[in-house]
């Protein structure tokens, strides 16, 4: 199933349903539906905040008219939830087979002596 994506303002837990872009060449922001992935750059919205958005001051806002709505998940969504479910539960494959050397753990080690003296 597709990830449920959030509304990007801030504190705002809603569902996105819209896609806000600007458009800095001609100083317009666009506010259409939900994007298929999620871009960088864009900024998706909930129904509450993709109404109420306002453009910046000398710039223009062109919103989609229609409907906005949580798009429905589909096949290609569940193969790629499926298949990353089985990745993370594949355990990792280790290239040295032989525990790691006493008195060293991972890369962090014990430094003797005093330092800047």
């Amino acid at each position: 199933m597709r990830s449920q994506r959030r509304c990007s303002r801030s504190g705002c837990i809603e569902p996105a349903v819209a896609t806000l872009t600007y458009v800095y060449a001609d100083s317009t922001a666009v506010i259409g539906p939900l994007a298929t992935h999620a871009e960088p750059h864009t900024y998706d919205l909930c129904e509450n905040h993709a109404r109420r958005m306002t453009a910046p001051r000398g710039w223009e806002l062109v919103r989609h008219d229609g409907d906005f709505t949580v798009p429905p998940p589909n096949s290609d969504d569940l193969v790629a939830l499926a298949d990353a479910v089985r990745e993370a539960a594949r355990p990792p494959e280790s290239e040295d087979p032989q525990p790691p050397t006493p008195g060293r753990r991972g890369h962090l080690r014990v430094l003797n002596g005093n330092l800047g003296s």
